[in-house]
This record gives C-alpha cells, sequence and structure tokens, in this order.
C-alpha cells in the first residue's frame, strides 16, 4: 500500500527478492496540472508496469474493498507512504500490516518527518519498520536503521537517501517476519516510549514563509529543510509597492555580524544576493521569482535587477 516515488523503492525490492505481491492499493487518479487530466500516483505506474493487480479504493472502508482484500488471503500488508488505514484493513492479514516510516521513531511522528528533520537542524534521521496499531505511528518496532544528514542536504536530497535505505529495510523486515513463521519463534519487538516521541507535522504555506529576523542557521534549515518542495519563499517588493513571490532552493550561509535591518537585500547585480539576518547573511544560490523557472542567481540577476535599499520582509 502506497502512493508517491518514496514507496515504489520499497515496492520494486519486494518484487526483485520474489516475495508474492498479490495486489498493490494505491490512490485513485487525480486531477492535475492546468489541464486537470488525470494522474496516476508513481506505485500505480509502477503496479501496471509489472503486471501486478491493482486496487485503487475511494474509501478504504468500502464494505466492496474490504471483501476484496479479503479475498486476497495476504499473510502480510506492508505500507509505504499511504493513507491512515482503518482497523478493518490493518488487522486484516494473519501476521499483521507493517509501515515503513522515514524517521527514527519515536522521533518526528506525522506527516513530514524528512522535511522536521532538516528544519530543526538534525545531524541524523533514519527509516523504522513498526508493526501498525490504532494511534498513528506508536506501534511496536522491529527495525531502525540510522542516515546521516550533512550540513547542506536537502530535504529532496535526503529522501532519495531514506528511499533506498528504506527499501533495503523493507526486505530485511519481510524476511524476518518470514524467518519467525519458518522457525516458530518469537518477533523480538522494541515498545515505543511516549515521552522520547516529537512530532512532524503537515506542512502548511505559513510554514514556509521566510521570518528574517529568525537566527541565520534557524533560516538556512528551514531552507534545505523545504527544499525542493513544499519551497521556502519570501515576497520581493518591485515597482509600484508590489510585491512578487521569490521561492529559494539553494544558499549557503555567511556569518557575519551588522547593524543593518534585518531583511536588508546586499546584491552587486552581477552575481550575488545576500539577506541580511540575525548572525549573519543567507546567501541565495537557485531561486525562482514568481512566474519564472527556477534558475542560478546569476541568471535570474541578468534580467531581473534589485533596487538599492530593497529589505525582504515576512
Amino acid at each position: 500500500m502506497g502512493t508517491p516515488e518514496f514507496a515504489v523503492a520499497s515496492l520494486d525490492r519486494l518484487v526483485k527478492s520474489n516475495f508474492e505481491v498479490v495486489a498493490v492499493i494505491t490512490a485513485p487518479d487525480k486531477p492535475a496540472g492546468r489541464g486537470q487530466q488525470l494522474s496516476q500516483s508513481a506505485v500505480k505506474k509502477y503496479a501496471a508496469e509489472n503486471k501486478l493487480r491493482l486496487l485503487q479504493p475511494e474509501k478504504l472502508k468500502d464494505p466492496a474493498f474490504i471483501e476484496e482484500l479479503r479475498s486476497l488471503k495476504a499473510d502480510l500488508q506492508i505500507v509505504v507512504a499511504f493513507r491512515m488505514l482503518p482497523e478493518a484493513v490493518w488487522d486484516m492479514p494473519a501476521l499483521g500490516t507493517y509501515n515503513l516510516h522515514g524517521s527514527l521513531l519515536p522521533k518526528y511522528r506525522g506527516a513530514a518527518p524528512i522535511n522536521w528533520a532538516i528544519i530543526n537542524g538534525e545531524k541524523e534521521t533514519g527509516v523504522t519498520t513498526f508493526k501498525l496499531k490504532h494511534e498513528i505511528d506508536t506501534g511496536n518496532i522491529l527495525f531502525r536503521e540510522k542516515v546521516e544528514i550533512a550540513e547542506d542536504t536537502t530535504a529532496g536530497e535526503l529522501h532519495d537517501i531514506m528511499m533506498a535505505v528504506g527499501a533495503s529495510l523493507i526486505v530485511k523486515t519481510v524476511k524476518e517476519i518470514e524467518q519467525s513463521v519458518e522457525n516458530k519463534t518469537q518477533l523480538h519487538f522494541l515498545v515505543q516510549q511516549d515521552n522520547e516521541a516529537c512530532h512532524a507535522p503537515k506542512l502548511f504555506k505559513d510554514t514556509c514563509n521566510i521570518d528574517w529576523s529568525k537566527p541565520m542557521m534557524e533560516i538556512y534549515n528551514l531552507i534545505r529543510g523545504l527544499s525542493p518542495y513544499p519551497t521556502a519563499y519570501t515576497a520581493l517588493p518591485v515597482a509600484d509597492g508590489k510585491k512578487l513571490v521569490l521561492k529559494i532552493f539553494r544558499v549557503n550561509f555567511v556569518p557575519n555580524e551588522h547593524n543593518k535591518p534585518n531583511g536588508s537585500v546586499l546584491t552587486d547585480n552581477r552575481n550575488f544576493i545576500r539577506i541580511l539576518c540575525p548572525g549573519g547573511a543567507i546567501e541565495i544560490l537557485d531561486l525562482q521569482l514568481e512566474g519564472k523557472k527556477r534558475m542560478k542567481v546569476q541568471e535570474f540577476l541578468r534580467g531581473f535587477k534589485i533596487a538599492e535599499g530593497t529589505r525582504l520582509q515576512a
């Protein structure tokens, strides 16, 4: 059970490890883009290419879907980046339902664990496989695998690393469950401690709006934790009192004490843009102006000049 690209890697590893995948369950096709044409999930595309049985229920509590799921007689269900499951679904297989989560649980329970680990300046994160139960992301842990976060890693880069590590952990998990059945042995679980938990809530537009009065490293981590999606942004003042949305994808930080207003723009209008904030400046490397494509700062400055004294504000 899964929807985005993150889930495809795990499904592919299960198929190539010769486990019998009796069905793949993914989200229904949804309208996307200006033309509102129906868009298929990454998991659906993989399932179709590999001739796997596919289910796309609108509602997971639909009695017809529950009955079709039961008819598959699956021993085990694997969930990677899918929806919250009703008990009638997750409690169905004899061996249970196991989820791959993009953090070292119980840290970063919730919808956006990869983003929040970077936003909060963590030096490491990881992936966890656990057995589903009622409360979201709280089930007993089977395996965890650590992943280091470099100082310049973006959420997109960490996503790709964790997608591969997670796929390997899923295979390890299923093999461990299979072996416990064959040998008639008990699985060894780690019980999550709620007092060690922290949360990774869904990202909203306000989360992505840069506050230039925040400390330099906090802004730096926010930008890379939201890159390339949903992307940190700021408002760039232009002529006639208008403001354009400026999305920022990649930056450096430049420690430096200053006494100028936070959000002040320093630029030679040829090679660099630096935004002052407490503790120094954020140097923009990749950006996208409203209505334009993503580009390097030098390309941006060839077609757009920033007026002296410009100041960015949240």
